[in-house]
Parts: C-alpha cells; sequence; structure tokens
C-alpha cells in the first residue's frame, strides 16, 4: 500500500518567512509520512486579499490536500467555502481549508491553538480584565478563547471600532442569558485608559511580524502586574514580548499558540494525531536555525 501524500498551502500577506510549512512538513516526516506545504505570500505576488478565492479554486484544480489562510484573509474567506465548521461560522474567521471531493470546508484552529497555549504557558493568568489588540479573524478566535476560560471584562481595541464593535456583539451574541461578562469597545487612543488598569494584554494584530514591525501599543502603558501574550511568532520575541519581559510581566510568545494552531491542522489534514510536544521542539530548533543564518548575515 502507498503511503499517503499531502499538499497544503498558506494563503496570507509576508508569508514567506513562516515556519508553520517545514513545522508541519517535519512532523510529517516523523510520522512517515510524505508531506508538501508552501507559503503563497499575496504581497510577493502583488495580489488583494480577494484573491485568495481564486486562490483556492486554483488549488483545487491543483490537487491541493488543504490551505492555512491567515492576515489579512480569515474572514474575507469564509464567503468562497462551501461549507464551515460551526465554531468557524460562530467566529466569523476561518484559518484553514480541507478540500474534500472538490469542495471547500472552513475550520477555526487559532481558537484552540491560543486556548491550550494560555492554559499551557500561564496557567496563573488573572483574567479579570483584559485588553484585546486587535478584532480581526485571529482576534475572533483570541476573543472567543479568553470568554471561554473565564475573562469577565474584555476591552477590545481596533483601528476600525465598527470591526470591534461587531466582533463584541459576536462574543455576546454566544454568551447564555444572565452571563455577566462585561464587552467595551474603542479605537488605539483608549489604550491609554484600559491596558493600565487592565490583568492581562494580548496582540492579536500583525503589528510585530516581520512584515509589520513595530510595537502594538505604547510599552509605557504596561506594569508589571500584569500578563503579556503575543500571537506573532516571528520573530520568535517581538518587540512587545522583549519590552514586557524586561519590565518583569508574565508573558507567551506567539509560538505557544503557533504550535498548537499546528497541531489542530495537521490532524485535521491528516486524521492523524501529532505529537505535541515534538512539535513545540521543531519549532524551537526553526528558530534557533532561524536566528543563527541572521546572525552570521548580520
Amino acid at each position: 500500500m502507498s503511503t499517503p501524500s499531502y499538499l497544503m498551502g498558506l494563503i496570507g500577506e509576508g508569508v514567506r518567512p513562516s515556519l508553520t510549512p517545514p513545522m508541519h512538513e517535519r512532523e510529517a516526516t516523523a510520522q512517515q509520512l510524505r508531506f508538501v506545504y508552501r507559503p503563497i505570500d499575496l504581497t510577493e505576488l502583488n495580489l488583494p486579499a480577494t484573491a485568495v478565492g481564486d486562490l483556492l479554486q486554483a488549488g483545487i484544480a491543483l490537487g491541493f490536500n488543504a490551505f492555512n489562510i491567515t492576515h489579512p484573509c480569515k474572514q474575507l474567506v469564509l464567503k468562497y467555502l462551501d461549507h464551515v465548521d460551526p465554531a468557524a461560522q460562530r467566529l466569523g474567521a476561518c484559518n484553514t481549508v480541507l478540500i474534500d471531493d472538490g469542495k471547500l470546508i472552513g475550520y477555526n484552529t487559532d481558537r484552540s491553538g491560543f486556548a491550550s497555549a494560555l492554559a499551557l504557558e500561564l496557567p496563573d493568568a488573572d483574567l479579570t480584565d483584559v485588553v484585546l489588540l486587535g478584532a480581526g479573524g485571529a482576534g475572533a478566535a483570541v476573543a472567543d478563547a479568553l470568554v471561554g476560560a473565564g475573562t469577565k471584562r474584555l476591552s477590545i481595541i481596533d483601528p476600525q471600532p465598527e470591526r470591534a464593535q461587531i466582533l463584541a456583539d459576536q462574543v455576546q451574541h454566544a454568551q447564555p442569558v444572565g452571563s455577566a461578562l462585561e464587552i467595551q469597545v474603542g479605537s488605539p487612543a483608549d489604550a491609554t485608559r484600559w491596558i493600565p488598569q487592565a490583568t492581562g494584554l494580548v496582540n492579536a494584530s500583525p503589528v510585530g511580524m516581520f512584515s509589520h514591525p513595530g510595537l502594538p501599543v505604547d510599552v509605557d502603558l504596561l506594569d508589571a502586574g500584569m500578563w503579556v501574550a503575543d500571537i506573532v511568532y516571528r520573530p520568535a520575541v517581538t518587540e512587545l514580548i522583549a519590552h514586557a519581559s524586561a519590565l518583569g510581566c508574565a508573558v507567551m510568545p506567539g509560538k505557544a499558540m503557533a504550535v498548537g494552531q499546528a497541531a489542530d491542522t495537521f490532524q485535521l489534514v491528516t486524521g492523524m494525531v501529532p505529537d505535541r510536544q515534538r512539535m513545540y521542539a521543531h519549532l524551537n530548533e526553526l528558530v534557533a536555525s532561524e536566528d543563527h543564518r541572521l546572525r552570521e548575515n548580520a
């Protein structure tokens, strides 16, 4: 009997440096599977985010098994799918698309990836008052995970406050009658009021990525008593995580979520249960190798 083979792609802006493809390929090799995973960078191809629909159709024609979807396509992609898993439908965002008999089926593994990372990396995190930066597809998954973990007040900040309001309404709608959850929404200008009193901060915006360098907020607003999480994992230590760590905050770098998300996606695509500790080790090796190469070329 021949060994199954898989062809997968990652669609998004600035995804060329992503370590998600080699992380999947290494786990597949460990499980004696043939797995090819390639980045499809909208920036390099000079394509708009709306091209995701055409790329998925091309993927069907070319024999792809699945795609990961990232910024800025996680919400846009929904209208191009034939079927959407209830969790992805509830979140209004999809980061994994399986191709089954020519049909496009969408899932969201960002939520489960963040939830498991938070529980493992910051098991004692005070979830009383959490500020969330970014109301896009990743922000929707993180918001849902935070509320599921017990957050009491969630403050959503986005450059487009109307998008933050849509997310707030979506999260509130999913709560049981009588829920004590408090949600407020605002623009980056509200950070100066909300972050100093928060118990935790999560960056679910693309700011901090190699393709979107910088800080998502003024780090002078941080306090050593709060915890800080970032979903950006390339670079392995973002400016936000570096500043927060130096201040004394408990931190969760993005690679913890990256492993959780990748493991769930790998299982959806292959049907095989991945070894999460092995995937984490693979990611650490890949990060160390890339950092060494960058230092040599500096």
